[in-house]
């Protein structure tokens, strides 16, 4: 992706509204960052922030090059102390009521947070800019934040097969309509079952999962197409009809495992599989 390079924003101080209503301001491009979302890290160093992030989580392993940047511990309750230890002018932080505290505590040692909302296309493309702006790199923000905007536009693809994203199995949570892999099924041609619910994610029975009768059960790992997923095999799951027949489709974790810059890569991936259902 290309990007500009850093540079001192044309007013001495800025501000912007990130995702919980807070206002942040900064005197100058943030230098020194700590991510604490792999969404964040990706998008980081897609704008050209990446040599600016000094700190992330066991989790931000994209792009190859994160891998190198130092380990502060997980992304929800993190290692303060760990944190503070980089000197950073900036960290930032996924929009979760268990993040709370850590928001609070980072105010208190007079650290500069961002918390960003990631759950749809819309989201990823307004975090684009806003961590284009806060680092020196706004135009690349603003660009991959164009090319995100535009898909998310996109009318939805003929629909090739009727899915349910299963995300974890005991007990169960799907992907509802307020999440990315929604937007990214709609795309690509997946119509999922549980779209009317308006989360992001939900507990849903088996029994629901059953009755809704999808053609595929969609899992986000990184398993080949030859391995079943171990909740496909227990006895209780067979209640679905595509589990008994073996109707399994593989999304990528490390394409489809968050929302990021890759989303029309992801789109396309899908459509692929989609097709080689068939």
């Amino acid at each position: 992706m290309a990007c500009a390079g850093s540079r001192k924003p044309s007013t001495p101080k800025f501000s912007v509204v990130d995702d919980a209503g807070r206002t942040v301001g900064l005197s100058g491009s943030a230098l020194r960052v700590v991510s604490l979302a792999p969404s964040s890290t990706e998008l980081l160093f897609a704008v050209g922030a990446g040599p600016q992030v000094v700190g992330r989580t066991t989790w931000c392993r994209y792009p190859a090059a994160a891998l190198a940047v130092p380990v502060v511990g997980d992304g929800l309750d993190p290692n303060l102390e760990a944190v503070a230890a980089t000197h950073p002018d900036l960290v930032v932080l996924y929009r979760s009521p268990s993040n709370g505290t850590a928001i609070t505590q980072l105010d208190q040692l007079g650290i500069k947070s961002v918390v960003l909302r990631q759950d749809l296309l819309v989201d990823v493309a307004r975090d684009a800019r806003l961590l284009g702006t806060l680092t020196g790199h706004q135009v690349a923000g603003d660009s991959i934040a164009r090319l995100l905007d535009s898909l998310s536009a996109l009318p939805a693809a003929a629909a090739r097969a009727r899915v349910a994203i299963v995300v974890w199995d005991n007990p169960p949570i799907v992907i509802g309509g307020g999440s990315f892999l929604d937007e990214l099924g709609r795309l690509a041609g997946a119509q999922n079952v549980f779209h009317d619910l308006p989360q992001a994610s939900a507990t849903v029975s088996l029994e629901s999962i059953a009755s809704r009768n999808p053609d595929f059960i969609a899992v986000v790992d990184d398993s080949s197409a030859s391995n079943t997923p171990s909740f496909a095999r227990r006895p209780e799951w067979r209640a679905v009809p595509a589990v008994r027949a073996g109707h399994i489709i593989h999304l990528p974790g490390t394409l489809f495992g968050r929302p990021s810059p890759r989303a029309a890569e992801a789109v396309a991936a899908y459509a692929r599989l989609l097709n080689g259902t068939k």
